[in-house]
């Protein structure tokens, strides 16, 4: 029997707090365009990519987050391993809408939260490009969100906020809007952080509905021991981390660091590989 990750509560609803990410599923890598296409060509294949998602559910983490209205691949993806295992996966859709001021926009808006709901989406978290549309800094309010917001719940969907700009999170929290979480970048790098490090980890800290992290490996560009163990020790325990991987190896690895460190003790991992170690290197 696998252990089972732990989980959190966000809008009445049981999450795992450890989120399988869909960047790298997508080809999303944020370095070049050469690494996009390698990581499209390897989860061309929805059987390959759902193998990874098993591994993710094997251990309780069945929530699941990303772009799932435009991807018809990712949904097929998510329901073949829902169909090998048996088990349900939570998915947090961050769909992007027209937010302009007309009534043909709002219903183009209206039908992809239902589109949402289709999917099987439980959360409708409107994506980071959609939502700064409506950003207006000088007043402190995010203008028509609560129609947006009103139309998730409409159609039986939570609503919560992608913020890659922190001030949608305590825009949210000062205006009381209807939201049950938020999504905000964080990573021990600043990467695509619009603000220092330290003042992200205070608005986490102050955030009055559980944060989804992302990015806890800037994308790569740290290791997932040093990206998660960052991550994990200075969040709270109703946080979530996100993080995507390429391969079921990779999402082992994961979630063991992810494990060690809510357990507070070193990863059962294997060394990396090298042509010549040093003797002092342990195998192990």
């Amino acid at each position: 029997m696998e252990k089972t990750f732990p989980r959190t509560i966000i809008g009445g609803v049981s999450v795992s707090r450890l989120v399988i990410g869909t960047n790298w599923f997508l080809g999303y890598s944020h370095t070049t365009s050469s690494q996009d296409k390698l990581s499209r060509s390897k989860h061309e294949n929805a059987e390959y990519t759902a193998s990874v998602i098993q591994t993710f559910m094997k251990y309780g983490i069945d929530t699941i987050m990303g772009p799932f209205n435009d991807h018809p691949h990712l949904c097929k993806a998510a329901k073949i391993a829902e169909d090998k295992t048996g088990k349900k996966l939570i998915i947090i859709d961050t769909p992007v809408f027209n937010v302009n001021d007309s009534n043909e926009a709002r219903k183009e808006a209206e039908n992809t939260i239902k589109h949402s709901k289709q999917l099987g989406a439980t959360f409708c978290l409107p994506h980071h490009t959609t939502v700064e549309k409506l950003v207006n800094k000088n007043k402190e309010i995010i203008e028509r969100l609560p129609d947006y917001l009103k139309m998730i719940r409409d159609n039986n969907l939570i609503p919560g906020l992608s913020c890659h700009m922190p001030e949608l999170v305590v825009y949210s929290d000062k205006n009381g809007y209807d939201v049950e979480t938020y999504i905000q970048i964080y990573n021990c790098l600043g990467f695509l952080m619009q603000i220092e490090i330290e003042y992200t980890n205070k608005i986490i800290w102050n955030a009055k509905k559980p944060v989804i992290t992302i990015k806890p490996m800037a994308a790569g560009r740290v290791t997932p021991f040093v990206g998660l163990t960052f991550v994990w020790n200075t969040i709270r325990e109703c946080d979530l981390v996100t993080t995507g991987c390429l391969s079921t190896e990779e999402a082992e690895e994961i979630i063991e660091i992810s494990f060690a460190c809510l357990e507070r003790r070193i990863p059962n991992l294997e060394g990396r590989n090298s042509p010549v170690k040093t003797a002092i290197m342990p195998s192990k």
